[in-house]
């Protein structure tokens, strides 16, 4: 398997990486731990989680992933192995506002090492911008954090197309610590937000780029054809608006080319991620041992130039992007 590095660090990935919001969601810990043992046996030493997940789940109050994920690489004796990311600027208070002043990345940073038994942490991301907090603050914030051997890289996911450039130029100007990593939402079922301005921006200063619902949160498996099939579910808030003649448009594309491959449908939907401009990697999740064929599918195929424009056609439809 061929590694990718990620902007200019020392970090490498394999061409997928791990989703860990499913720890302590769709799976408990022992099947956690069961993935992460197979993902690790596999190659795939990349692991996304927040100190926010898995909050959302009834009855927990976050940082549920962070602790399952320290948990094992503790037991399993494989810290140095894994490139670990991790993200702050959520709160763990419902509808709390964001927050990424320096107060509360101290305080959120060495939560977040505790719940992970870690002494630092390899790629830290700001999650989301408060869109108050001064750029500078944040990335002295960060320096500092570097300095302290807490922090070794910094990432940005969600920020705006200005905030993004206003961060970028500060680090240049006053030496502080540039963002190597950007985490923008994108699918065939979301597309917009990150080729108007962003894919721009993080190519000119050479950011690596991982898309994180790279699946649609399991629409573009396939696997969810109507709106009755997720309602009820711990996805149908993720899924509900994808129901439309457009998600049709996408499923459709993506059905005919996963048989014309012989693959499954989720792994046409990450090689169309791979082969995009502007890309590093697609993060994705599974819940099942039998779900990872799909990335080595992936990995593996090659979609011609009529397959790709099917899709950026369909998903096109949705957008106003072609």
């Amino acid at each position: 398997m061929k590694y990718k590095k990620l902007g200019n660090t020392s970090l490498e990935t394999a061409p997928i990486v791990f989703g860990g919001n499913v720890f302590g969601w769709t799976l408990d810990e022992k099947k956690s731990y069961k993935m992460l043992d197979e993902l690790y046996e596999k190659g795939f030493t990349t692991i996304d989680t927040a100190d926010v997940y898995s909050r959302w789940a009834p009855g927990n109050t976050g940082g549920e992933s962070e602790i399952i994920l320290g948990k094992w690489m503790k037991d399993r004796g494989v810290r140095d192995k894994i490139n670990l990311a991790t993200k702050v600027g959520s709160s763990m208070q419902e509808n709390a506002p964001k927050d990424i002043s320096r107060e509360h990345i101290l305080k959120a940073s060495e939560d977040s090492l505790k719940r992970l038994q870690t002494d630092y942490i390899d790629l830290y991301y700001t999650h989301w911008d408060d869109d108050k907090t001064p750029v500078e603050e944040t990335l002295q914030t960060y320096q500092q954090l570097i300095q302290d051997g807490k922090v070794r890289y910094i990432g940005a996911s969600n920020l705006s197309a200005e905030r993004l450039q206003a961060s970028l130029k500060a680090a240049e100007e006053e030496n502080l610590p540039k963002y190597e990593v950007f985490q923008p939402e994108y699918s065939l079922m979301s597309r917009r937000k990150f080729e108007e301005k962003i894919r721009e921006i993080c190519e000119k200063n050479e950011l690596s780029v991982l898309s994180y619902f790279s699946l649609a949160s399991g629409f573009l498996t396939g696997k969810y054809q109507r709106i009755e099939d997720v309602k009820g579910t711990d996805r149908e808030m993720f899924l509900k608006d994808y129901f439309n003649e457009g998600g049709k448009m996408v499923l459709d594309a993506i059905w005919e080319i996963a048989n014309e491959h012989m693959v499954s449908e989720a792994a046409i939907s990450l090689a169309w991620i791979m082969q995009r401009p502007g890309i590093t990697a697609p993060i994705a999740s599974a819940t099942k041992k039998a779900h990872l064929k799909s990335f080595f599918e992936a990995i593996d195929i090659e979609l011609t130039k009529e397959q790709m424009k099917r899709l950026n056609e369909a998903s096109a439809w949705k957008e106003d992007l072609l």
